[in-house]
């Protein structure tokens, strides 16, 4: 079963936004470009190591809006690590 998260429109603009700013970290820009790969593509999914960018882009206060937007809609879209019982 497919999973049904995609990233909308607001946090994909968001996303974009925040590629293509010059002063956007490294972190910031690794999740943009993840939620924004998932604009149209419910199959993917978000990696370990995007998601631990992501999580630190959240944490920072010093990090914008929209750089939030795209970390959290990336969060969003990992793959779960529930185990079936």
């Amino acid at each position: 079963m497919a999973k049904s998260k995609v990233t909308r429109p607001a946090a994909a603009t968001s996303a974009s936004n925040v590629l293509n700013n010059a002063s956007t970290g490294a972190k910031s820009k690794s999740a943009a470009a993840s939620a924004l790969s998932q604009a149209k593509a419910p199959n993917k999914t978000t990696s370990p190591a995007v998601a631990k960018k992501a999580s630190s882009v959240m944490r920072d206060g010093r990090t914008s809006a929209e750089s939030k937007s795209a970390a959290a809609s990336a969060l969003a879209q990992t793959a779960s690590k529930k185990k079936g019982r």
